[in-house]
């Protein structure tokens, strides 16, 4: 019979690649941090490290989303008019006239995301 269940190998690197990344911010993270048993707490059980890569990405969206989308071509389809807040729309796409990220994607769960 055919395997139904194929799996992704650049997923599976992608997600290996991840946690090496998130296990090193999570190392500095202790290391530098005043608050170590907090820190292990809220991270250490979590061999994936999901829930300091949510933290991460709240923490880091806005300057993330900066660096994607001001440098996206004038023509890109990739913005709704609908996207800033009150429908002001955006100042040369990079963001919205009063400052916010012109996207709805940064509120994507991050099991999504990654």
């Amino acid at each position: 019979g055919k395997d139904l269940y194929i799996r992704n190998k650049k997923k599976d690197k992608l997600q290996d690649n991840l946690k090496k990344i998130f296990g090193i911010i999570y190392g500095e993270l202790i290391k530098n941090n005043i608050n170590e048993e907090e820190a292990k707490e809220r991270y250490g059980s979590d061999e994936n490290y999901f829930q300091l890569r949510e933290d991460w990405w709240e923490e880091n969206r806005q300057q993330v989303w900066k660096a994607l989308i001001c440098h996206a071509p004038t023509d890109a389809k990739y913005f709704r008019t609908t996207a800033c807040n009150g429908g002001k729309g955006t100042n040369g796409q990079c963001h919205c006239i009063g400052g916010e990220v012109p996207t709805y994607f940064d509120y994507v769960p991050q099991y999504l995301r990654w």
